[in-house]
C-alpha cells in the first residue's frame, strides 16, 4: 500500500484528512474524537469545522480517500501488476491480500469496520461503506467478466465474500487467511 504516513499536501484540509485517515483506519470511527484529530493535525478546531462542518463529513471524506488509496491505488494496481490475465487477477487478489496481512501496519478494512461499527443502515457512513464495498465487488466482477466466467456477477459476490472473510480472519490473527481463501477461490473459478 502507499505510505499512509506521507502527507499528500501541507494545507490544513490535507493535514486534517491525513490525521483522520490514520486514526480512523487504526482505531475506528467511534473511538476517535474531534479533539484528537485536531491535536494530530496541528490545526485549530475552527479550521477543522471550516473544512469539514461535522465529524460525519470528515468520515465520508475519509472513506472516499480510503477507496482512492486502498481500492484504486493499491488493490487494483497491485493485482494488475502481479497478474497479466483477468483469470490470474482473480487469484492474485489473494496474493495481494496475503502481502497486506503480513505487514506490521495491517489495520483491516475500513469499509467492513465501518459497517460493523455503525449498524444503522440509514447512517451516511454506513451507506458510504456499502457503496465503497460495491466498488471493490464491481472491480472483481470486471475481472471475472474479462476472464469469461459464466456468471461474472455471482462470481464477484462469491469472491468478495472470500475476500471479506479473509480480511476479518486476518484481523483476528490468522495471517494465513488469504492463502486459505485463495484455495477456495481457485475452486470457485475452476467450477465456472
Amino acid at each position: 500500500m502507499p505510505d499512509e504516513a506521507k502527507a499528500r499536501g501541507s494545507g490544513a484540509r490535507e493535514r486534517i484528512l491525513e490525521a483522520a485517515y490514520g486514526l480512523f483506519s487504526r482505531r475506528g470511527i467511534s473511538a476517535v474524537g474531534i479533539d484528537r484529530i485536531v491535536a494530530d493535525s496541528h490545526v485549530a478546531k475552527m479550521s477543522l469545522y471550516r473544512h469539514f462542518p461535522s465529524k460525519d463529513d470528515l468520515v465520508l471524506a475519509f472513506l472516499d480517500l480510503r477507496e482512492q488509496r486502498w481500492t484504486r491505488e493499491w488493490l487494483q494496481v497491485e493485482v494488475e501488476r502481479m497478474a497479466a490475465t483477468p483469470r490470474e487477477r482473480l487469484v492474485a487478489i489473494f496474493d495481494a491480500l496475503d502481502g497486506w496481512f503480513h505487514r506490521r501496519d495491517y489495520e483491516g478494512c475500513s469499509f467492513i469496520n465501518t459497517l460493523l461499527e455503525i449498524e444503522d443502515k440509514r447512517d451516511p457512513a454506513h451507506r458510504a461503506a456499502v457503496r465503497h464495498l460495491e466498488v471493490v465487488r464491481a472491480l472483481v466482477e470486471s475481472w471475472a467478466q474479462q476472464a469469461g466466467l459464466a456468471d461474472p456477477e455471482e462470481a464477484a459476490y462469491q469472491m468478495q465474500i472470500l475476500m471479506m472473510g479473509a480480511i476479518v480472519s486476518a484481523s483476528r490473527g490468522d495471517r494465513e487467511a488469504a492463502r486459505r481463501a485463495q484455495r477456495l477461490a481457485l475452486m470457485l473459478i475452476e467450477a465456472r
